[in-house]
């Protein structure tokens, strides 16, 4: 009987073992595998030289369960598999998706954006380069390979014009080339059969509307204002004026000077519009999407010469003719002078 007895509690004991097991393995599949890791947002950036321990301790620092996130970083051979991007881990996510993702390469989408004013090949590539796992010298080089351009049809020289201010979606780990034939799909869906029309309505191709678009650009950033300096521009296109726009004349400097004096005006550059009839050879600038539709839709009007308003409010005077124009330059170098006389300058 005792033996029996013996038996019977040995026997259970290795039940309970068993059981024991069999609960520890089912409780770790169950909350490596299926339940929730997370409980907030948290984005992940795995650049190429990371290694495998500081991507499990990014993921520990957030994650409900440490454990659960090593372990299936090892059941998923994480340490040979990882991939660069960048990884929006989201609540719910469990432990083994989190580490598949990475391991996969499972990228989230990435919001580009370009805004403001881009004057500079510089600032394009700083701008580009800043929200992307690239780095400047490389979106540099991009923008002087006529190679490269030439298969999304522009130059060194126009290249401007391929880019259009807006938020993009795409990946964080993008090549250049990749990247920049993005924005050459995004350039043929903004140019429409019905953009190209009045192009050529205007007697413009699409490229000239862009030269204009960033000569206007230059001259304000009231958009209100846009329609009316690209009918004054176009004014003088058609009578055969030259455009004398001061934005030309700074690019020829590379915008390094404040002020354009009549020294400036000299300078021995297709872009001197003060020197050439005509458009600039390229855009002078990356032109916004409004300025390309303020002089596909310009305000119809008389007006010939344009000046800043003495009010130093980002608004400008329009004139018909030069006596006006020359009164409305008066009125502002006045205002001007006043202002640096007030200021001890």
């Amino acid at each position: 009987m005792k033996g029996s007895l013996k038996w019977l509690v040995a026997g259970c004991c290795a039940a309970a073992v068993v059981l024991a097991t069999g609960l520890s393995v089912g409780l770790r599949y169950y909350f490596d595998k299926k339940a929730s890791c997370f409980d907030s947002e948290y984005v992940l950036y795995v650049y190429p030289d990371m290694t495998v321990q500081a991507v499990t301790d990014s993921l520990s620092a957030v994650a409900k369960r440490p454990g659960s996130i090593r372990r299936c970083a090892e059941a998923e051979n994480l340490a040979e598999r990882i991939k660069p991007g960048k990884y929006a881990i989201e609540p719910g996510f469990s432990a083994v998706y989190a580490v598949r993702m990475v391991a996969n390469g499972w990228q989230t989408t990435h919001n580009l954006t370009l805004s403001g004013t881009i004057r500079t090949r510089e600032k394009l590539a700083a701008a580009i380069s800043r929200q992307m796992m690239m780095d400047s010298a490389a979106v540099m080089d991009a923008l002087h390979d006529e190679e490269l351009l030439a298969k999304f049809g522009f130059t060194p020289e126009n290249v401007f014009a391929m880019f259009l201010p807006d938020t993009y979606q795409v990946y964080w780990t993008d090549s250049v080339e990749s990247l920049f034939s993005r924005f050459k799909k995004e350039y043929d869906i903004f140019w429409t059969d019905e953009r190209k029309q009045k192009a050529a309505d205007l007697g413009l191709t699409p490229m000239e509307v862009s030269i204009l678009a960033s000569i206007v650009n230059g001259e304000t950033l009231k958009v209100e204002d846009y329609p009316k300096i690209a009918g004054v521009y176009l004014n003088r296109l058609r009578k055969g004026i030259k455009l004398q726009a001061c934005p030309t004349v700074c690019f020829c400097f590379d915008y390094k000077i404040d002020r354009v004096l009549k020294k400036h005006l000299q300078v021995d550059s297709p872009y001197n519009t003060y020197k050439y009839r005509g458009l600039p050879p390229a855009p002078i600038s990356v032109p916004p999407k409004a300025c390309i539709d303020a002089v596909l839709n310009p305000d119809e009007h008389g007006y010939l010469y344009f000046c800043a308003s003495p009010e130093f409010d980002g608004t400008h005077r329009f004139a018909v003719t030069y006596r006006e124009h020359l009164k409305n330059a008066r009125d502002f170098q006045r205002a001007l002078d006043a202002r640096r006389k007030a200021s001890g300058k």
